[in-house]
């Protein structure tokens, strides 16, 4: 059971695609603390904004983080999260968690965190678009729907997030289809009254870039937060600069921007990690409209160094997201 449980994470580590799609590592710039210039303020709308259930801070940016587990257990998951948070020296606001589409919430480890005061991000791995849209899984969803109503404290939910991965495609089949079936899960959901979710629509930086991310936006009625994940895996580019088309899009919108994932690969080296991460919080604070930040510290199995984000054992990278996260700006509920 338990290599099994170890398998599944492996696998929905691989469908987050962190690091962008070219996986070939590329030459580390020299170490350069003033590597990055004044970042770019670019979302800087204050609110208030209608996100849902799961309601932005007034001012700064909650932050989180996916903190991948030893072992994707009850005793694992705590373990992983309370390592971290000691080392921090606080407790993290949200913990992103991963689900396959037939795992539900409400685990005794996410009632555990939930006890503690924390907030859950769901990202929630659903299945095939037209599958979704011909009823197939409609037990499945309503399942999840309940499973959700029964933690009665908002959550924010990521559903089939980075739908716009070109190895995605086969299942997602077009912009349209992954709209169609977002309207159809969510109608399941008012239908089972689930009123403690805030639906996130988390595409990639890349999808931004290349242009067709745009296209699987449901729509400001259908969306409480738009997030985007940024990853400097095989390109090592400022935050700014990678999650610029991004935040210019969003920006237009009137709502607030959750960080779903964020990260630097450790073949950049730890100079160059520690320059990126201080330069990713002047970002997040330049650009207000950003309300929630959640690093992704995994290392997922069988990948090479550019697509390797922990921090943890990197001690120049680690204490400069440690500035982070024990700066005011992120220290909302204190």
């Amino acid at each position: 059971m338990r290599r099994a449980w170890a398998a599944a994470l492996v696998a929905v580590l691989m469908l987050s695609g962190c690091g962008g799609d070219d996986e070939r590592p590329q030459p580390a710039p020299p170490p350069a603390p003033d590597l990055f210039g004044r970042p770019r303020a670019i979302a800087v709308q204050d609110g208030p904004f209608a996100a849902g259930p799961f309601t932005p801070p007034a001012r700064g940016a909650y932050v989180g983080a996916w903190i991948k587990p030893d072992e994707l257990t009850h005793v694992g998951r705590l373990a992983a999260v309370g390592s971290l948070e000691s080392s921090l020296g606080r407790r993290l606001d949200i913990l992103n968690t991963y689900r396959r589409f037939e795992q539900l919430v409400g685990t005794e480890s996410d009632q555990e965190f939930l006890a503690q005061g924390q907030s859950l991000m769901i990202s929630w791995a659903t299945g095939d678009n037209r599958s979704i849209l011909d009823g197939e899984h409609d037990r499945l969803i309503r399942a999840q729907a309940r499973a959700i109503r029964r933690i009665k404290r908002p959550v924010l939910l990521r559903m089939r997030w980075e739908m716009d991965r070109p190895n995605l495609r086969a299942t997602m089949w077009s912009g349209a289809d992954y709209i169609a079936a977002w309207k159809y899960v969510r109608d399941i959901f008012r239908r089972e009254h689930v009123e403690n979710v805030s639906w996130v629509w988390c595409p990639t930086a890349e999808g931004f870039m290349r242009g067709d991310a745009p296209d699987f936006y449901p729509g400001d009625d259908q969306v409480d937060w738009t997030c985007v994940d940024v990853y400097a895996g095989a390109s090592f580019q400022p935050i700014g600069e990678l999650m610029e088309p991004f935040l210019r899009w969003a920006a237009q919108r009137p709502k607030p921007i959750v960080i779903g994932e964020f990260g630097v690969a450790k073949a950049w080296g730890s100079a160059n990690r520690a320059a990126w991460l201080r330069d990713a919080e002047r970002t997040f604070k330049a650009n207000r409209q950003i309300k929630a930040v959640a690093y992704f510290e995994s290392d997922p199995e069988g990948n090479g160094p550019n697509q390797q984000f922990q921090l943890s054992g990197d001690e120049a990278a680690f204490k400069a997201f440690h500035s982070l996260v024990k700066d005011p700006y992120f220290n909302v509920t204190d």
